[in-house]
């Protein structure tokens, strides 16, 4: 069992990062904007490690999409924007509003109502004028379809999909997958990696 984080190795990477940002040429003249495609290409990186199951790829990988979080926040800071300790106050007061049945005398529940708790929380902090809004368009088309369209189903506007072209095909296998439960981005990964 692993030992209880003491929070040392975090400060250390910290300032390891500042003395980079300082010390490195390439580091140094890094943007938020220059940055983004290496934090796509590390959270890639990391769903691999994930699939395939292997602890120590997955730990290597996730160091790496830490330095993705680090290298932004130290950018922050030298602009005055934000630091580190925001972030994690940030992120930490959003878990503590977010989970009442764990932070508060909130009742828990099933995982699925959980999970329609957390949901209605962020939608009234979030204050959206669509329900769509706030998914970015970026995301795999699998996972961007199933993300609409759940946030159509909570809305109660989730329309059947029709058609016969393969678009409208390919969102009715979302739907089908939604409805019985499946993650129709995560059963498509694992099809194609059997395929290897």
């Amino acid at each position: 069992m692993a030992e209880q984080a003491s929070g040392e190795p975090l400060l250390e990477f910290l300032e390891v990062m500042r003395r980079l940002r300082a010390e490195c040429a390439w580091k140094g003249e890094q943007t938020h904007r220059s940055l983004a495609r290496y934090l796509l290409e590390e959270t890639h990186e990391t769903l691999e490690a994930i699939d395939s199951g292997d602890a120590v790829h997955l730990r290597e990988e996730l160091g790496d999409l830490l330095l993705q979080v680090y290298f932004h926040a130290v950018i922050a800071e030298e602009t005055g924007e934000f630091t580190i300790d925001d972030v994690a106050a940030d992120v930490t007061a959003k878990m503590h509003r977010r989970n009442p049945h764990v932070f508060a005398d909130a009742a828990g529940g099933s995982p699925a109502e959980i999970n329609e708790a957390w949901e209605a929380i962020k939608a009234t902090e979030k204050q959206r004028e669509s329900v769509t809004d706030g998914i970015p368009p970026t995301l795999p088309a699998l996972l961007y379809a199933d993300k609409v369209l759940d946030r159509l189903g909570r809305a109660g506007s989730a329309p059947a999909p029709a058609g016969d072209d393969l678009g409208d095909r390919l969102l009715a296998l979302v739907a089908e997958a939604r409805e019985s439960g499946i993650d129709p981005e995560q059963s498509l990964r694992d099809a194609v990696r059997r395929l290897l």
